[in-house]
Parts: C-alpha cells; sequence; structure tokens
C-alpha cells in the first residue's frame, strides 16, 4: 500500500543521509596542516589579546618575558590543589590552571555482570581505566590549559600575564573535611611597587572555580589596564566531534554566548577563517566536548570582549574575553574578578553559574523537544532515583500524551485488519486493471470507514520523539555510566549481551503480527523483515533508548489487543 511505501522511503532516505554524515565525518576533506614557523617572542605576542586601537606588547617586552617563561618551565613549579570533586594543577608561571581531573567520573567503568560471565567462561576480566577524566590536561598532543592575567594600556608599564612567574607559600592545598570553600593566593609585585594577588576559590560539591586578580598600587602613578581569560587547547584527533553510541557525533570544538547572538559554535575551522571580534555585556566562552565544558564566565554587568586565535605554529586555539580598562590610582587598590566552568554539562547546575550555560548540552534542531523530555526525565528521576525507571515513566508519559491519536490510528488499523479478506478479494478480480483496483479500493475504505494512512501517523510523530530521546541519552552526563538493573549498568551505551534489542525485536514482531498485512505480496515480505532489520540496528543504539522502544512497543500491544478485541465484539455484535 501507499503509506508502506512512504515508511520504507522515508527510513531509506534517513538510514542515507546518516551513512552521508558519518562519511563525511571519517573521508571528508582535512584541514592541511599549519607550516608557518615563527620566534618564540613573536608567539608570546600573539597568545596575547590585543584591544581595538591598542598595540601588541612591545618587542623588547615580549623577548623578555619570553626569557621569564623559559625560566619558568626549566623551574616548572606548580601548585596542586584537591578538593572533593577535582584535582588540578596551577602553574606558577602564568598561574595558569592544568592537569585538571573530575574525580567522580572516571574515564571507564567495570560492569560486574560481563566480569562475572568472563570469568564463568574462564575469561579474565576485562581491564577497565577507572582513572578520573581528565579534562584540561599538559601534554603536548592533548594540551589543553585555562589561562589568565592582566593586560598594561599604558605601554611600556608591566603587568602579569600568563608568562608572568608567581610565587607561592605552599605548593599544594587541600580542602579539609567540614570546610565548605578553599582559597589558593598567587602574588607577583614589580620593581615599581604593583603587587598582584590572584586568589582561586574552590568550592565543596562545586565546579566553578573563582578568579580574583587584586591590584595594590604602591607606585606613584595610576595604573590602567585589563583583565583577560583565555582557554588554549590542541584541537582532538578526532576534532569533528566525540561519537555517540549508534554512530552519530558529539560537537567538539568552541563556544560563545552574548547578549545579542545568544549560543553560537565557533569550530576550529572557523577560528582558521576568521577572527572573533565582538563586545557584549556579560557572556561567556567556552571548549566543549562529548559530556563536559570549560568556560570562561567574566561578570555579567560589565562590558566584555569575546575573541578568538589560531596559533598557527603549534596548531593551538584560542577563545576568551577581556574586560573594559581599569584604572588604579597611585597607592590604591582594585580587584577584577572572574569564574571558570571546568566539569560535567549537569543543566540544573550550570544555570546557576552563568546564563545560557546549560545549552552546551545539545540537542541539535530538536532541542525544543529534548529540552522538555530532559525536564521531565529530571523530574521523575527526583522520585525514582533510576534512570532507567525514569525512561520507563518517561515512555508512560508519551503514551499517555499521543492516546487519542494512537486509539484512532489502532481502530482505522484494526478495521483495515477487518476488511483485509475483502482486499485480497477486489485484488484477485482487477489484477489487470491497477486503476479500477485502485478505484475500488478507495471506494471500500470510504463504506466502511477506514483511513489506511491512519497508522502512519503515530510512527511519523515518534520519529522525532525518538531522535530526540537519541540525543538526550547520549548528551546528557546523568546518563553516562549510569545503571538501571541487573546486566544494565551503563544506558548511554549498547546492552553488552544484546538481550534489550532482542526482546524489542519479539516485541515488535508480535506487534506486526496484530496489523493488517499488505496486499502486495512483496510488500508483505519486505515488512516481515522489519523485526530483523530494527534489531540489528537497536543492537548498538544506547540501552537507554532501547529500553524506551521495547516499553512504548509492550504498551502498544496491549492497547492495540484491546482496541481489535472491542471492535470484533461489535462487529459480532452488528451481525446478530
Amino acid at each position: 500500500m501507499d503509506n508502506i511505501r512512504f515508511l520504507l522511503i522515508f527510513s531509506f532516505g534517513l538510514l542515507l543521509f546518516m551513512l552521508y554524515q558519518q562519511w563525511q565525518i571519517d573521508y571528508g576533506p582535512k584541514t592541511p596542516a599549519p607550516t608557518a614557523v615563527e620566534s618564540a617572542a613573536t608567539n608570546i605576542k600573539e597568545d596575547l589579546p590585543t584591544a581595538n586601537g591598542e598595540a601588541a606588547p612591545a618587542d623588547a617586552s615580549a623577548a623578555a618575558q619570553a626569557n621569564v617563561a623559559a625560566e619558568a618551565i626549566s623551574a616548572s613549579q606548580t601548585v596542586k590543589v584537591k578538593t572533593d570533586v577535582l584535582a588540578l594543577e596551577i602553574d606558577l608561571a602564568g598561574g595558569t590552571i592544568q592537569n585538571l581531573d573530575l574525580l567522580v567520573y572516571p574515564v571507564e567503568q567495570n560492569n560486574t555482570y560481563v566480569d562475572a560471565l568472563r570469568r564463568l567462561v574462564g575469561m579474565e576480566p576485562e581491564q577497565v581505566n577507572r582513572t578520573p577524566v581528565r579534562l584540561f590536561n599538559a601534554a603536548k598532543d592533548k594540551y589543553f590549559i585555562a589561562q589568565s592575567g592582566l593586560i598594561s594600556s599604558q605601554g611600556s608599564v608591566s603587568a602579569p600575564t600568563h608568562h608572568t612567574v608567581f610565587s607561592s607559600s605552599q605548593d599544594s592545598y587541600t580542602l579539609p573535611e567540614g570546610q565548605s570553600s578553599l582559597t589558593v593566593p598567587l602574588t607577583w609585585t614589580d620593581a615599581s611597587g604593583l603587587k598582584v594577588t590572584k586568589e582561586f576559590t574552590f568550592t565543596r560539591g562545586s565546579y566553578e572555580i573563582k578568579l580574583g586578580q587584586k591590584i595594590d598600587n604602591a607606585s606613584a602613578a595610576p595604573w590602567s589596564g585589563r583583565q583577560y581569560s583565555q582557554l588554549l587547547r590542541t584541537p582532538p584527533k578526532e576534532n569533528k566531534g566525540s561519537a555517540l553510541a549508534g554512530g552519530m557525533r558529539a560537537y567538539n570544538g568552541g563556544v560563545i554566548y552574548t547578549e545579542k547572538g545568544k549560543y553560537q559554535k565557533i569550530d576550529f575551522d572557523d577560528m582558521q577563517e576568521e577572527v572573533l571580534n565582538t563586545s557584549t555585556k556579560g557572556g561567556w566562552t567556552a571548549f566543549i566536548q562529548h559530556y563536559f565544558a570549560s568556560a570562561w564566565i567574566p561578570p555579567a554587568d560589565q562590558e566584555n570582549h569575546l575573541y578568538t586565535k589560531w596559533l598557527q605554529e603549534d596548531d593551538r586555539y584560542v577563545i576568551g574575553s577581556y574586560s573594559p580598562i581599569v584604572t588604579v590610582p597611585a597607592n590604591g587598590s582594585a580587584t577584577l574578578t572572574s569564574s571558570l566552568f571546568a566539569g560535567p554539562k549537569v543543566q540544573p547546575m550550570m544555570e546557576k553559574v552563568a546564563k545560557g550555560l546549560e545549552l552546551t548540552v545539545d540537542y541539535s534542531v530538536l532541542t525544543f523537544i529534548g529540552k522538555p523530555i530532559y525536564a521531565l526525565l529530571n523530574w521523575i528521576h527526583s522520585f525514582t532515583h533510576n534512570w532507567g525507571l525514569a525512561i520507563i515513566g518517561v515512555t508512560l508519559c508519551i503514551k499517555l500524551l499521543m492516546f487519542p491519536l494512537t486509539q484512532a490510528s489502532f481502530r482505522s488499523m484494526a478495521k483495515l485488519r477487518k476488511v483485509q479478506p475483502r482486499l485480497k478479494e477486489l485484488q484477485e478480480r482487477f489484477a489487470d486493471d491497477r486503476m479500477r483496483l485502485n478505484q475500488e479500493m478507495m471506494a471500500l475504505y470510504k463504506k466502511e470507514q477506514v483511513n489506511p494512512l491512519g497508522g502512519c501517523l503515530p510512527l511519523l510523530l515518534q520519529i522525532p520523539v525518538f531522535m530526540c530521546l537519541y540525543w538526550v541519552l547520549g548528551e546528557t552526563v546523568e546518563f553516562r555510566q549510569t545503571p538501571f538493573t541487573l546486566w544494565l549498568q551503563d544506558l548511554s551505551v549498547q546492552d553488552p549481551f544484546y538481550i534489550l534489542p532482542l526482546i524489542m525485536g519479539v516485541t515488535m514482531k508480535i506487534q506486526q503480527g496484530l496489523n493488517p498485512a499488505p496486499v502486495d505480496p512483496v510488500q508483505a515480505k519486505v515488512i516481515k523483515m522489519f523485526p530483523i532489520i530494527f534489531t540489528i540496528f537497536f543492537l548498538f543504539f544506547p540501552s537507554g533508548l532501547v529500553l524506551y522502544w521495547v516499553v512504548n512497543n509492550t504498551l502498544s500491544i496491549f492497547q492495540q489487543t484491546y482496541i481489535t478485541k472491542q471492535i470484533e465484539k461489535a462487529g459480532l455484535a452488528t451481525s446478530t
């Protein structure tokens, strides 16, 4: 029938589109490797922000800072900091944050059921990397750091940038039990009497690091300059995004938020082609990746300038912001503030840190559906404390929301099943006259009040819901390594034993048996293959998504069985 043909074409087209996307990621055009070579002094000039109309630091100053940076590298002094959720290093060269580990997020999680099965068959348990996820990294091939500093607007007057060496009274700090916050101070003083104290404040249970740069001007002249904060990183090898279960990819690159343009992506290719140069009240800049985000957030009540840079020699990328000029009078002081978020993309937590920061959880073009689904999942989870049960609860809610539509659809399908013998009779009678066959079929549909397309609409509406759940389960960090029950110890990855996809295939086969078979024998054979084809696809989907489909199919089976029996009873009552 036409509706079946339409579904086949639609499904085939969707599959081709997904295959094309994956082909572009794997075999599409790549960015050519950079070839330019520059001096160390020039690099230091280039990785510093330059305000409109202001010159970059003088060559002599840059060369001096290059020497200071070289000395700092040779000294290689860092301050180690540990809280209940973070472990990191602060490099005294610039007060740069590096080697930041997320203590409650291991790289991998072991599955005790898989390990038990492997032992049962005489195999060793899988080797699992249980070390914490490292967000900032000082390793050359994974270079990713958070820099901050001050830039003088007075030419030859000095200011501590991220190349300047600070001093610290301790080489390690740990958040004590029972204490809510921890402050790590770094200090720098020049010969003129200008003193800058960088204070990093950490809060228990929080991934927000508050930075205060206090300027004490004991010199005889006013000091003027800007505060800046930036992220510098080498793009990951898979810089088009990390793979989600099922083959689609999460975005991995730069993002900004402005008062006018709101949330915008700026990937590494964009940074090569065009320099970001915009101002906004508030706003923020960030690098995001699958499940995690790193963002510098300047004060929301000031005018901030956002910028990007491409450091071609090392193929590194900078995204950051700087403040308006601040003047500190002689014998006066001022404190400039900003915040660094470095952690998991937990939306309720990010909403409290900065406006729009929760948008880094990207549900693609279907965000307007994905966010309500996430909110509903989160609400149900607050009662069940189990994300698998939350998925089941969302499935029930979606089923109730679509109940009138699916009710009408199943009634139409039941009526179509009832007239199926008469349709076959018409097909045999008008086998050689296609036009007459269609006319007679439409007349029969009208007489029996059957809508042949009635069964398509609910399925078509399920497709965007299905795609949204795909992104919600793949992008939401709460589902990462989240157990449901028994062997399902991570709802964000495929079922390790493929039990759930097989159950899904069985439910799909049962549901198919409740629907009328197509009159066309070729279409009927193709439809019979659907449970096998979909089972193969679902083998590699996140188990949380398969759980949704299994529950949805099961509820549909009960609903459709009940409606079919009601119509059959009504038909018997009418005939008698």
